[in-house]
């Protein structure tokens, strides 16, 4: 996405992610949620013709003031969005000093209040505004079910083991997330010490798990661009799922196969 990018397009870039979430069984129900923040002026009443002055946010956003958040509803189906963008999604002007904010709705919206992630959200806009100055940044929250699966394992709840175990399936995987996962232990979803970690983890990488259940992963590019890095993680879930099943005989990439990837790409990583 660009600072040209009209209402229409950011509406139906988080409607092709919501629907290839859904295809991923990725978001089962009302599961999951996509927010975006940009820095450009849009014609959000054209949309969202309902506002309300001073609305309370979850957290303090300071970075953020004058800066437009759009995010989806609490119970809302991200596979609704791109067929009904204005009643499962909502639009936030942040006020001076990231406390509140006029918040834009559609008269028949269908919810009563945003996602109850939105401070885990608004916490990764804010920090990523404070520290590089990004002027687009998508935040997705979602349910990949072998990303999950593989999280009930405890040999595999560190950043060392669950990374490789994902990461020896596939050559692309490596160039695609150089950075890997940053894996959290289980927290309540929606509370403070969540938002909390999540925050501090998504500072060195773009993508976070969720112990025993989800992920939320950030793009400077797209709801979509942000979705392809759950979908390549994914995959490689997948095939560690298939190959437990079957026996666990499959060798899988070595580390000198990823290392000769990882040289002949010019991949820029700790992971091995």
């Amino acid at each position: 996405m660009n600072n040209n990018s009209t209402i229409k397009e950011l509406l139906d870039q988080m409607g092709q992610a919501g629907a290839r979430l859904d295809q991923m069984h990725a978001v089962e129900a009302s599961a999951g949620n996509i927010s975006i923040s940009i820095n450009w002026p849009v014609d959000l009443e054209s949309v969202f013709p309902d506002r309300q002055e001073k609305k309370n946010l979850p957290w303090a956003v300071p970075a953020l003031a004058g800066r437009t958040v759009f995010v989806t509803g609490s119970g809302c189906r991200l596979r609704d969005i791109g067929k009904m963008p204005a009643v499962n999604v909502s639009a936030f002007v942040i006020d001076e000093g990231g406390r509140t904010g006029i918040w834009y709705t559609h008269p028949d919206k269908k919810y009563h209040q945003p996602t109850s992630e939105f401070n885990s959200h608004l916490a990764v806009h804010n920090d990523q505004v404070a520290r590089r100055k990004v002027d687009f940044q998508a935040v997705v929250h979602a349910q990949p079910p072998y990303l999950v699966a593989l999280s009930h394992h405890p040999e595999l709840l560190n950043n060392t083991d669950y990374n490789r175990a994902i990461f020896r399936w596939e050559p692309e995987t490596i160039v695609q997330v150089p950075q890997g996962i940053e894996v959290l232990d289980f927290m309540v979803p929606g509370s403070q010490e969540l938002m909390e970690n999540n925050l501090r983890g998504l500072r060195d990488h773009e993508i976070t798990l969720w112990a025993k259940h989800g992920i939320m992963v950030r793009s400077d590019v797209s709801p979509l661009a942000a979705v392809d890095k759950v979908e390549y993680l994914e995959t490689g879930a997948m095939y560690e799922y298939l190959n437990t099943a079957s026996g666990g005989k499959a060798e899988g990439l070595t580390d000198e196969e990823i290392r000769r990837v990882i040289s002949a790409f010019g991949v820029k990583t700790t992971l091995y």
